[in-house]
């Protein structure tokens, strides 16, 4: 039966328990609202681990709109008993106020990559994210932690740190996940509107077709969708579009 730590401070005892036993320990943060996506996550993790732990947290610091937090999807329950389901050992469910205790006085900041792309459009997310990937590795001390490449600057970004702080955590990425229509599995995607939901798998259907940035601009535009932005950076399409009131994003490799 999956064990459930509801604080910090068991989270961290059971956590050292583990690690001074030489047992691996595999780690998987979520926000919840999971789905086929993040349980893709957690098999891999118990492939490669002796214990697995998921985080389910949703992390207020990363979002740069309140209504877009009061929005996000929350189901415990729901969650626990996938997460049982997929093999999960331990799950962490911290409170906010136990995990910024400080009151988000201290932060990690990267100073270049993060003010693009997403960074360019969602002030201080990727503070919000940075910050507290790195307090769930301290809490855990896993061996590894695991995280999907739809979040591909994301998973860069968190990899730089690990680096640059000397962290003795792998950072895992993973294969994207789609829906059979090609849309990115995502949390948000249960926001969208029927009409909105039959439109999203030309994002990717747009993003993975020929043609220049400039070009799967202008095709969105016309599809529907509102850009942020389509770029190529490091051998991949890289985007972000608004449907109504959903964000998306996807990214493609070259």
């Amino acid at each position: 039966m999956t064990e459930v730590l509801p604080d910090v401070a068991a989270a961290r005892k059971r956590f050292l328990e583990i690690t001074r036993a030489g047992t691996s320990l595999g780690l998987v943060p979520t926000m919840g609202a999971l789905h086929e996506g993040h349980l893709s996550l957690v098999r891999r993790a118990a492939d490669e681990n002796d214990i697995v732990a998921v985080s389910v947290f949703v992390n207020p610091t990363q979002f740069n709109d309140p209504e877009d937090l009061k929005r996000y999807p929350r189901d415990f329950e729901e969650d626990r008993i996938l997460l049982e389901s997929a093999g999960t050992d331990l799950v962490f469910y911290p409170d906010t106020e136990d995990m910024y205790a400080d009151g988000y006085r201290y932060k990690v900041t990267e100073v270049e990559n993060s003010l693009l792309l997403e960074g360019a459009h969602r002030g201080g997310y990727f503070d919000g994210v940075l910050t507290v990937v790195l307090k769930l590795l301290n809490i855990t001390g896993a061996d590894r932690a695991y995280f999907g490449e739809k979040d591909w600057q994301q998973f860069n970004l968190i990899r730089g740190m690990a680096k640059a702080f000397f962290l003795d955590t792998e950072i895992i990425p993973c294969s994207l996940v789609r829906e059979d229509d090609g849309l990115a599995m995502s949390s948000r995607n249960a926001r969208l509107t029927p009409a909105e939901r039959e439109l999203a798998p030309a994002f990717h259907r747009i993003l993975a077709g020929s043609g220049s940035p400039e070009v799967k601009t202008a095709r969105l535009e016309e599809a529907g969708f509102a850009v942020d932005y389509v770029e190529e950076r490091e051998g991949r399409i890289l985007g972000a579009v608004h449907l109504g009131r959903v964000r998306l994003i996807d990214n493609v490799r070259i």
